[in-house]
């Protein structure tokens, strides 16, 4: 290739360069719904849309095995699949599991990640229908393709939000993020070490966030059950202000977003402090939380107030012009123009 036309990578980021690549690519067949661009394809199969996503996991970018047990791993890797299909307002159904293993991997090894995979499985109700495994020269990687359906008339694109629209979030923000922080911390403090002790008493919580994650679907079933469709949604992968920077775009809106109304938990607040991190830093920008952001028009604010726990309204819906920011107790508004996890 011309070396004088190269582009880094680096440039572009993950989603430009996403858009970059497809950008000429049409659909050709009448049940493609909905290409790249959402948290997962969208195929029209008559009554029902089907949605299919695809999530890569590589050892040494996405998952560290010095500390992440094989177990956690696959049901963590389940959890990531299904999240996308949640984030369409769907219902995860199958999902093919594809594996590139190298020689450092026993078949006892291979067996208790799937048996990680089974216990998501089980738990969301999902079928491993199928998959790849293959020999990789060097580590782990994890591909996997979720499966899932919704209504019709149910869909959530992240293209819907409007003004004045209520904006919600799932759980609390940044757990995941300081636990990853803490697992570095204590592998730096332990390397070499023949018997490593490393201190996790009371971070429980966070290292739960970050090594076994959940999905928020009982939110979407209270939702449903109460007739609440939201009009924008994606799931919180990247981080809250990258995310929302998405639906943003997607939507030609704009959005406030209230800085005291961000909830970040009481682990998170304290690693942060003793790692000398802004904790609202944590929040917005760490990622892998896998709650889901989404939008409501704010004539269902009192049904919404009315489900209870679960979730948590941060902010609204603003004309396009008026950008996308953070307000501070005081009034002020910080623009958001963090690119969250790459």
């Amino acid at each position: 290739m011309d070396e004088k036309k190269r582009t880094e990578i680096s440039e572009l980021g993950e989603f430009k360069l996403i858009d970059r690549l497809t950008a000429n690519f049409k659909p050709i067949q009448a049940t493609s719904v909905r290409m790249a661009g959402d948290d997962a394809a969208v195929i029209d199969t008559g009554n029902q849309y089907t949605l299919v996503s695809t999530d890569l996991l590589l050892e040494g970018i996405d998952f560290d095995l010095v500390y992440t047990p094989l177990r956690h791993l696959g049901y963590k890797a389940v959890v990531a699949g299904c999240s996308d299909i949640y984030a369409m307002n769907g219902t995860p159904r199958q999902l093919l599991l594809g594996l590139g293993v190298s020689a450092k991997f026993s078949v006892e090894h291979l067996e208790e990640f799937y048996a990680g995979v089974q216990l998501a499985c089980q738990t969301y109700g999902v079928d491993l229908a199928g998959g790849d495994t293959t020999a990789s020269v060097n580590g782990l990687t994890i591909s996997i393709t979720t499966v899932g359906s919704v209504d019709k008339e149910k869909i959530v694109y992240r293209s819907g939000a409007h003004v004045n629209d209520l904006i919600c979030i799932t759980g609390d923000l940044g757990a995941a993020y300081m636990g990853l922080h803490l697992l570095e911390r204590e592998k730096r403090a332990y390397a070499g070490s023949d018997s490593p002790q490393p201190q996790f008493q009371g971070h429980e919580y966070i290292l739960g966030r970050q090594l076994k994650p959940e999905s928020p679907r009982s939110v979407l079933e209270a939702l449903d059950h109460a007739g609440i469709v939201p009009t924008a949604m994606i799931d919180l992968t990247d981080g809250l202000a990258s995310d929302l920077l998405h639906i943003c775009k997607q939507s030609q809106c704009g959005a406030r977003i209230y800085l005291d109304r961000i909830p970040i938990a009481r682990q998170t607040y304290d690693m942060a402090e003793e790692l000398h991190i802004d904790p609202v830093t944590a929040a917005l920008n760490g990622g892998n939380d896998y709650e889901l952001l989404f939008t409501v028009p704010i004539s269902r604010q009192e049904e919404l107030f009315k489900l209870g726990e679960g979730i948590e309204v941060i902010g609204h819906i603003t004309e396009e012009r008026t950008g996308v920011a953070l307000t501070t107790p005081d009034g002020d508004d910080i623009a958001i123009t963090a690119p969250g996890w790459k």
